[in-house]
């Protein structure tokens, strides 16, 4: 059954839902080929509706299993059945989410939440196609194949572990939709049902698979994985279309869906051909027979199909994401942390559970158990000949006790540089900068903290606070003038830092400045020495390992101001270009390292 022609110029909106359509068809028709789909969108109308058109694409006797962000790994890969085993007195295993969902699909809500540890079970059982249970005195291997709907939900610096998209083919971005540009699809059931059928019939040449892979070279691309995922979805494409060969329309509306989004660069354009020596010696108007090399014309066939298919491509890359990839690149390293939480950290009293360990109960720590009774059930059969009664035989080495994460606070310190440079300059831009800054740490409750430099050295204006008033009333009375100290401000920016995370809090370094130091570590005048010094001090920040932003606040982007940044390993902004949006973004990208 051949697709209906699609609309002539249509809305980028009805575009946008037209390739979304496109992207359920083939994800429907090869569900483990194409690993699964990464789809941004917010809970709402329009993820509902994308959500029961693709299920209506798909048999009812196909398993769709929906896992929780917070997935235990019992439920996951399965385990002991603790009740079966407590009751028949020998181990009985039981079935997890990723075998259940053999032949289907798994739904994963809130998948930039999703653990490390739950990422890489789901990553190692789509690339083997099995599930390993090797724990409770259980060793099994069940065989599944299944593909994945990533729900990604997060805020824009949040996106789902990076093990796992890189196995998901297909990356739909439905956040600028609404509801009026819905629509319904041009596929039903009995389509994609025929295509299912008819796929491993279609055959793909070489030529596909040699212009895909120069596509995603083209592109930036580093994954071997996306062009083969890219040509699944051609193959896919072409039995959607009810073809048994893959023409260049199923290369190019594949390499769309599959490579576009995960272009790290514009493709370069084709330098023109200079004429050669014989095209030289030809006379105009003339034409020289040559024979034709059937060789060089398939070669030539190759190439061109090979354009075009990176032609359609670089079409269809999303606005903005290239711009996304260069702020994502500049952030520095740092502790991990989440979106503007601070770092996590072990605890055995408080915060959300983790799992167990072996340990004893005392003061504090929290029996778990389920976890103890599950750590006993294995033994049950040896330990029964010694006891009578048939009850469950618990000893010491049993016990479990929970694990709990908990996310620590957050302390943003602002090094404000309001010597005569800046004062001269920017400083009340500068100000203003700061105010911003200020108003997002209230929302998220962070502790702020407010220290300026000027003249020969820091002084903390403010010591760490959750007051905003305070916080703009320290601003508002901070005068300018003088030197630029800024091996001290940085000297002291990062003693506090180290307090504060010594303390447990997790702390962010904002400086404003223009990075032209005068003032050395020792109070005297002098350029060169300063700066000496203040690079010294940048490098001494770097060796911490805190998260740092620094604000140009010259006129225009200052060098030395950004090989400061680099010599502290911090996130540069220049302030020309910092507007609202720009600053929480950055503030928020240097939080998540």
């Amino acid at each position: 059954m051949a697709l209906p022609p699609a609309v002539e110029d249509p809305s980028p909106a009805a575009q946008a839902w037209r390739t979304a359509g496109l992207a359920a068809a083939l994800f429907a028709i090869d569900p483990s080929g194409l690993g699964g789909v990464v789809l941004r969108a917010q809970v709402g109308p329009v993820r509902q509706r994308w959500t029961a058109l693709f299920r209506a694409l798909l048999p009812q006797d196909i398993p769709l299993r929906r896992v929780p962000a917070g997935v235990s790994d019992d439920r996951l890969i399965g385990g002991l059945d603790l009740t079966a085993t407590l009751r028949s007195g020998r181990p009985v295993a039981e079935r997890g989410l990723l075998s259940e969902a053999d032949g289907g699909v798994l739904v994963l809500a809130m998948a930039e939440r999703l653990s490390p540890s739950a990422a890489a079970r789901i990553a190692m059982a789509l690339d083997t196609g099995e599930v390993a249970v090797e724990r409770d005195g259980l060793t099994a291997r069940m065989p599944t194949r299944f593909g994945v709907v990533a729900e990604d939900e997060g805020l824009a610096e949040e996106a789902p572990p990076t093990v796992l998209t890189e196995r998901l083919g297909l990356h739909l971005d439905l956040e600028r939709l609404s509801q009026r540009d819905l629509a319904d699809w041009p596929f039903d059931l009995e389509t994609v049902t025929a295509a299912r059928k008819l796929l491993p019939d279609v055959r793909a040449g070489g030529a596909a698979l040699e212009a895909l892979c120069a596509t995603a070279v083209a592109l930036g691309i580093a994954s071997l994985r996306a062009p083969l995922q890219a040509l699944r979805a051609a193959c896919a494409a072409a039995a959607l279309n009810g073809r048994t060969s893959v023409e260049e329309a199923d290369s190019a509306l594949a390499a769309a869906l599959i490579l576009a989004p995960r272009a790290t660069r514009l493709p370069t354009p084709a330098e023109p051909e200079e004429p050669g020596e014989t095209d030289a010696e030809t006379p105009a108007g003339e034409a020289e027979p040559r024979p034709e090399d059937p060789a060089a014309a398939k070669d030539d066939g190759e190439a061109e199909l090979s354009e075009r298919v990176l032609d359609a491509t670089a079409a269809a890359i999303p606005k903005g994401l290239l711009d996304k990839l260069k702020l994502a690149g500049q952030a520095p390293r740092g502790p991990q942390t989440t979106g503007a939480a601070g770092a996590a950290k072990l605890s055995l009293d408080r915060g959300r559970p983790i799992g167990a360990r072996a340990g004893r109960p005392r003061s504090g720590v929290r029996l778990n158990l389920v976890e103890t009774l599950r750590a006993a059930a294995p033994w049950q059969p040896l330990r029964r000949a010694d006891t009578t009664g048939g009850k469950v035989a618990i000893r010491a080495e049993d016990f479990r006790v929970t694990r709990f994460k908990q996310k620590s606070e957050t302390a943003t310190v602002f090094a404000v540089d309001a010597s005569g440079s800046t004062a001269f300059h920017r400083l009340a831009e500068a100000k203003g900068a700061v105010e911003l800054l200020l108003a997002d740490c209230y929302v998220r409750r962070d502790q702020v903290a407010l220290l300026a430099f000027r003249g020969t050295g820091a002084e903390l204006l403010l010591p760490p606070t959750r007051s905003l008033v305070r916080a703009k009333r320290a601003l508002a009375a901070l005068p300018g003038g003088g030197g630029t100290p800024l091996a001290a401000a940085i000297e002291s920016a990062s003693a506090l830092g180290v307090t504060l995370l010594r303390r447990g809090i997790t702390p962010l370094l904002v400086f404003l400045t223009d990075g032209q130091a005068n003032i050395a570590r020792d109070g005297r005048p002098g350029r060169p020495q300063a700066q000496a010094d203040a690079e010294k001090a940048a490098r001494h920040l770097a060796s911490q390992r805190l998260s740092v932003l620094l604000v140009d606040t010259s006129p225009r982007p200052s060098e030395k101001a950004r090989a400061l940044a680099a010599a502290m390993a911090a996130l540069y902004l220049p302030l020309p270009q910092a507007d609202a949006r720009k600053l929480d973004a950055a503030v928020r990208a240097t939080l998540a390292r």
